[in-house]
């Protein structure tokens, strides 16, 4: 039974309201796991994600965003309470106190309940690990992959479940046995109603925080697109420490409310800026690889293996810490202006001056929160910082400003601020963990035709080309590319010519042109106008990428050739009969370091 089941219908009105006119054209995106490379594209993994066992226990009802409890969370928090989990108990809200009053009294009365909670207690005192959070953190993450009482059972293969739940999987058995020994199911209905309540008490500051999000980053809420944001409650868990997943398609944030019934609304809108902001950063991934030079000043940085290996996930999180930075509450509120037609000059000169001093010291805090971050090795925060104030005065919103963002981004300069940032001992921990995922679609076909796997390559792409959910521009520029490396360059032509139909990606487009320029270059007698023509066309291409717009300028300069392979009797090279060579000559040029 699920309890306080909520997709906050305010935020659907307000979407309307505020927003009718306005295209949603967020990318459905999916993110990587920190395991993935920059390469991968997650909108390609989204469009793929059915397929993916969602969290368990929450109900699919085509809203992006619900509130909700969930009743296998409930069992294993219950479990970690019976056995001596006391974090934050005295400022938790009633209910985590009336629950384990009611397993005590079970207990007392019962043998077997006192054998199967021995039981069970044994088995999270083996289990327990140094970081205390990382061990919650294991069983929060498996009770998202297990269905309803009495059966516990997992909901995925345990090939796709996360790699900390599976440190604890075996718990299932003595979680079963002692749910049915204390009549857990029957606490969980007796205390419905106050579930219900602490729900209804969090929807509106939830629903506020992330409305004003939306209206600073100037885009609608998302509609559903497979992927959610789910917000669970569960007061038996400490309110002062939230704990954030990303599982596939599914962003979740468990959060537990205090005494008085508050929640950590700051983590809630740490997730829902990574849910808004990844689809748009992780569509332009490919692009983001001229970025590659900024990991080296991390490489000493107090951060995650994934920030110092991935700089699409660093992009990422500085982004969101640059945000952040610049709508943080600063301590004290701005003055408070006159009421409407006060006429009266020395109060409206009186506001002025308040207003310019509040704006003044405000910059000062939140600069001050900057510099820690990049003290921390959030080393593009102060970049993302300086962007969104100019953001922040403009009409365009988030996805429209994002391509200027990060291509227009002086990496040589941002690289050389970071190598002067003296790091602190110790950065922060980031508060969304994701699973680890492999690549799909598109991307895995990329990475089979780099790996010079062009069959497996076209088939990918093949594939994507049939289904009417796959992006047909992103999969019909690599099988483009396959046709040139297979060495059909009249085929390729008129595919590279479909791209330009087919794809809003500047990336993907820019490229496409370029290709199409080097194949004018090298016809037989070449067509230098076309070619140049071609070329123009990529610098054309709004928010342009880096490395295209080097390979289109050297383009405009020198007519491209391929290589030619020489062979002479003092070599003991052999012959390459593939044309290997040749077809190295179309890849794009390496992203400038």
């Amino acid at each position: 039974m699920m309890a306080s089941m909520r997709v906050l219908p305010m935020l659907r009105l307000f979407a309307v309201l505020w927003f009718s006119g306005m295209v949603a054209a967020v990318a459905a995106g999916q993110v990587p796991s920190s395991s993935s490379s920059s390469s991968d594209t997650p909108a390609q993994d989204q469009k793929s994600s059915s397929s993916r066992p969602h969290v368990a226990g929450v109900e699919t009802t085509g809203s992006a965003i619900t509130l909700e409890s969930n009743e296998p969370l409930f069992d294993l928090a219950v479990a970690l309470n019976a056995c001596g989990y006391d974090t934050d108990l005295a400022n938790s809200d009633p209910v985590r106190a009336e629950v384990r009053a009611d397993i005590a009294a079970a207990a007392a009365e019962s043998a077997l309940v006192r054998q199967s909670e021995a039981k069970l207690c044994r088995y999270i005192e083996d289990h327990q690990l140094n970081d205390r959070g990382r061990e919650l953190a294991q069983y929060i993450s498996l009770a998202l992959y297990v269905g309803p009482a009495p059966d516990l059972a997992p909901t995925a293969d345990e090939t796709d479940m996360p790699p900390d739940a599976l440190q604890v999987y075996t718990i299932l058995p003595l979680l079963r046995d002692f749910a049915a020994k204390v009549a857990l199911h029957a606490i969980w209905l007796k205390h419905h109603a106050e579930y219900e309540a602490i729900t209804g008490k969090v929807h509106d500051p939830v629903t506020q925080i992330i409305l004003r999000t939306n209206l600073y980053l100037k885009v609608p809420l998302s509609s559903y697109d497979g992927r959610r944001l789910i917000i669970l409650v569960e007061p038996m868990l400490a309110p002062n420490a939230p704990n954030a997943r990303i599982y596939s398609a599914d962003y979740v944030v468990v959060t537990s409310p205090t005494a008085a019934g508050a929640i950590k609304l700051d983590e809630i809108r740490h997730l829902y800026l990574h849910f808004q902001i990844e689809p748009l950063v992780y569509a332009r991934a490919q692009s983001m690889l001229r970025l590659t030079p900024l990991l080296k000043p991390v490489e000493d940085a107090p951060l995650d293996y994934v920030y110092k290996t991935d700089v699409v996930a660093l992009v990422t999180e500085c982004m969101i810490k640059a945000i952040e930075a610049r709508t943080m509450y600063v301590g004290f509120p701005p003055p408070v202006k006159p009421p409407a037609g006060t006429t009266v000059r020395s109060e409206l000169v009186r506001y002025d001056e308040q207003l310019g001093t509040y704006r003044r010291e405000a910059e000062d805090v939140r600069r001050k929160q900057m510099n820690l971050d990049m003290r921390q090795g959030w080393v593009l925060t102060e970049y993302f910082f300086d962007q969104f104030s100019t953001f922040e005065h403009q009409p365009e919103s988030l996805d429209e400003s994002m391509g200027p963002m990060v291509y227009g981004m002086d990496v040589q300069r941002v690289k050389h601020t970071a190598e002067q940032t003296q790091f602190l001992p110790q950065g922060t921990t980031e508060f969304a963990v994701r699973t680890p995922r492999v690549l799909t679609g598109v991307m895995l076909a990329e990475k089979k035709m780099l790996e010079g796997d062009l069959p497996g390559a076209e088939e990918i792409a093949e594939k994507a080309l049939d289904d009417p959910a796959q992006d047909h521009g992103d999969a019909m520029y690599v099988k483009a590319r396959v046709t040139l490396m297979e060495g059909d360059p009249k085929d390729s032509q008129s595919e590279f010519e479909a791209v330009l139909k087919l794809s809003h990606s500047p990336h993907t487009l820019a490229w496409a042109h370029i290709y199409l320029g080097r194949l004018y270059d090298i016809k037989d007698p070449p067509q230098r106008e076309q070619a140049l023509g071609e070329y123009r066309a990529a610098l054309d291409v709004p928010a342009v990428p880096a490395d295209a717009q080097a390979a289109a300028q050297k383009g405009l300069k020198v007519a491209f050739e391929v290589p030619k392979v020489v062979h002479t009797e003092e070599t003991d090279e052999p012959l390459d009969p593939t044309g290997k060579k040749e077809k190295e000559a179309y890849k794009p040029d390496p992203p400038p370091q």
